[in-house]
C-alpha cells in the first residue's frame, strides 16, 4: 500500500474544514515546519490557497472579473482571519456613524476595529486591512 503525500493530506484537511481561513498551526501535526511551508507555497502556486498574511491562508476561488485568485467571501474573509488570530472585530467609528445616520459616506470595509493590538499585515491582491482600536 502506497503512503499518502503530505500535499494530499493537507488538501483533505482543507476540504474538511468549515471556515475559509487556515493558520499554519492547523497543519503542524502533519509534518515538519519546513515541509508544511513548502506544501502550502505549492498550493498557493496552484491557486488552491491564497496567502493573506504571515502564516495565514485562505481558500481561493477565481475572480469572475479579473481571473485572479481571491477569497470566496472577499473582505469578510479577512475579518474571519482577524477572529482566527484571537482578536474580536467590532464596528469601526465610520460604520457606527453610518448606521446612526451621522454620515452618508459608505464605509469600505477595509478598516476593522479590534480590541487589543494587531501588528500583522492582512490582505490579498493589493487590498490590505487597516486596524483601529475599539
Amino acid at each position: 500500500m502506497k503512503s499518502e503525500t503530505l500535499e494530499r493530506r493537507l488538501q483533505k484537511r482543507i476540504a474538511r474544514k468549515r471556515g475559509d481561513v487556515f493558520l499554519r498551526a492547523d497543519f503542524e501535526d502533519l509534518g515538519g515546519y519546513d515541509q508544511v511551508g513548502r506544501v502550502l507555497r505549492e498550493l498557493v502556486k496552484k491557486e488552491q490557497l491564497l496567502k493573506i498574511g504571515y502564516g495565514v491562508y485562505a481558500r481561493a476561488v477565481k475572480s469572475p472579473i479579473s481571473g485572479k485568485p481571491m477569497p470566496p467571501k472577499g473582505l469578510a474573509t479577512l475579518t474571519e482571519a482577524v477572529a482566527r488570530l484571537g482578536f474580536k472585530a467590532l464596528p469601526t467609528r465610520m460604520e457606527q456613524d453610518y448606521s446612526s445616520g451621522r454620515t452618508t459616506q459608505v464605509p469600505t470595509g477595509r478598516v476593522v476595529a479590534i480590541e487589543g493590538r494587531l501588528r500583522r499585515k492582512l490582505g490579498y491582491n493589493g487590498i490590505n486591512l487597516s486596524f483601529e482600536r475599539a
